[in-house]
């Protein structure tokens, strides 16, 4: 148990080593806003960003920096290559962790993008899959478009857009609160058209899966209005479906039980 707990500490004091490395002689001499060790982009790329990024930054004041990396890094020597501070944000491309995109954000950044908002943006564009359907230049490149529309809208609570999968998630849960407010509004009393009192007692449910899951992320990350009557229309079906189902089935049986 000791010689583990020695392994573990060791490994742990070369892990944290590697972090502080710093290796200045990998940055180049002239100042540039993005460091392509990885050789991501192609030369026109690079040339288009780094313009991209320097006319942001006189616009705007904000600090973009790019840098990739595989097997060697520069470390901790490009927070004073760069003077990076709270109003910086330096984008590290780098495979080897599983995703691809890493964020230092300054302070200042932070009171406009949440940490969710960082977490989201790294999860949408430097997954293995986006990775793998558009290249890294582009996951990069996107990450980036995100980040420029936030900071010229003033701040954002979520990454703009709305990916298929997240859509596909949407009008998911919105077809299932239709499922759920069907099933409980089918009639059980003679004459009745819709059982509003079950209506209501499963408001709680049919609201969180239409409203909470299935339409307020759809309204907080596009303005486009097709998500939305999608989702509208699924949870629409939904309901009429469930509500025809069960008032065939159980209301059925309930009027044979009811019959002398």
């Amino acid at each position: 148990m000791k010689n583990l707990l020695a392994w573990l500490f060791c490994l742990l004091c070369c892990a944290g080593s590697v972090y502080a490395y710093d290796n200045p002689e990998l940055l180049p001499q002239q100042q540039t806003p993005v460091v392509d060790l990885a050789k991501v982009f192609s030369e026109k790329q690079l040339t288009n960003l780094e313009k991209s990024l320097d006319d942001y930054e006189t616009r705007t004041g904000w600090k973009l920096r790019v840098l990739t990396q595989y097997e060697r890094t520069p470390g901790l020597a490009v927070r004073e290559y760069w003077g990076l501070d709270e109003r910086s944000l330096l984008i590290v491309a780098d495979p080897r962790g599983g995703n691809l995109l890493n964020f230092n954000v300054g302070d200042a950044l932070y009171a406009l993008m949440p940490r969710t908002y960082w977490v989201e943006l790294q999860t949408r564009y430097g997954n293995q899959f986006y990775v793998k359907d558009h290249g890294e230049d582009i996951a990069i490149l996107d990450s980036l478009n995100a980040v420029e529309t936030c900071l010229d809208r003033g701040g954002c609570q979520f990454v703009p857009g709305l990916p298929l999968e997240q859509w596909l998630l949407t009008f998911t849960t919105s077809l299932l609160g239709g499922l759920v407010a069907g099933f409980a509004s089918y009639p059980r009393k003679e004459g009745e058209l819709i059982a509003w009192p079950w209506l209501l007692l499963a408001s709680p449910l049919w609201i969180m899966l239409f409203g909470i899951f299935g339409i307020a992320p759809v309204v907080s990350r596009t303005s486009d209005l097709l998500p939305l009557l999608r989702n509208g229309l699924g949870f629409l079906g939904g309901a009429v479906t469930a509500y025809v189902i069960a008032q065939a089935t159980l209301g059925g049986r309930q009027k044979r039980e009811s019959e002398p």
